[in-house]
């Protein structure tokens, strides 16, 4: 996992890296113009990469989410080789919004609202999502946040767990994706039949379309 974003206006040039789940407890070693963070298993989750706007190419613009090219990344690799961290980043280019269908629903056991989903977002994967929308059904095509993917309200996805269930991705409604006209009324997005199944989403063009 590699997620990137940047905020000029906000933080200046830093350039946040997270590669794991946030921890309550972190730690914090600065070489240079980096800070590694680290968790209580003193694992690395993330980097914070200062005054590397120009050696990247990034832009006052670029604010938000910066899917990071695999130059870039080789960029921050040689930055992190140059201060003795040994650590390699890999640049992760796989869609994080994709066209999802909902194959089989079951009741949570632990729970009166929650749904256990089998999702196929792609030809030969399946992912176990739990659910708690009221509108979610099998048989539906949906919105898949995988795995690694940055909610618009920047929320990142990470592997859990809701009531003792695994969950891997999150289906989401029209508000969670950012949709100008999405309704006030809880609920998953539902897709028409046309999209197919693994197709990577655009927000921005879904937003356009959405009505």
């Amino acid at each position: 996992m590699l997620i990137s974003s940047y905020n000029p206006d906000v933080l200046g040039d830093v350039l946040i890296v997270v590669t794991g789940a946030d921890s309550s407890q972190q730690e914090y070693l600065q070489k240079a113009n980096i800070v590694q963070i680290t968790n209580d298993q003193r694992q690395v989750i993330g980097y914070n990469f200062f005054d590397m706007a120009q050696s990247l190419g990034l832009k006052s613009q670029d604010c938000g989410q910066v899917f990071l090219t695999d130059s870039q990344v080789q960029i921050l690799n040689d930055c992190l080789k140059n201060n003795g961290i040994e650590d390699v980043l890999v640049a992760d280019l796989t869609p994080k919004f994709v066209v999802g269908y909902v194959q089989s629903m079951e009741a949570h056991p632990n729970s009166d609202h929650l749904h256990i989903c089998q999702v196929k977002t792609d030809a030969d994967q399946l992912e176990q999502i739990v659910c708690g929308a009221p509108n979610v059904d099998q048989g539906q095509k949906v919105v898949v946040a995988k795995v690694g993917a940055m909610m618009p309200n920047g929320q990142i996805i990470f592997p859990g767990q809701l009531r003792g269930i695994d969950s891997n991705g999150m289906l989401c409604s029209a508000k969670e994706l950012g949709l100008s006209q999405a309704p006030k009324k809880r609920g998953i997005l539902v897709l028409d039949d046309q999209y197919q199944v693994g197709t990577a989403l655009d927000l921005q063009e879904l937003n356009q379309n959405y009505k």
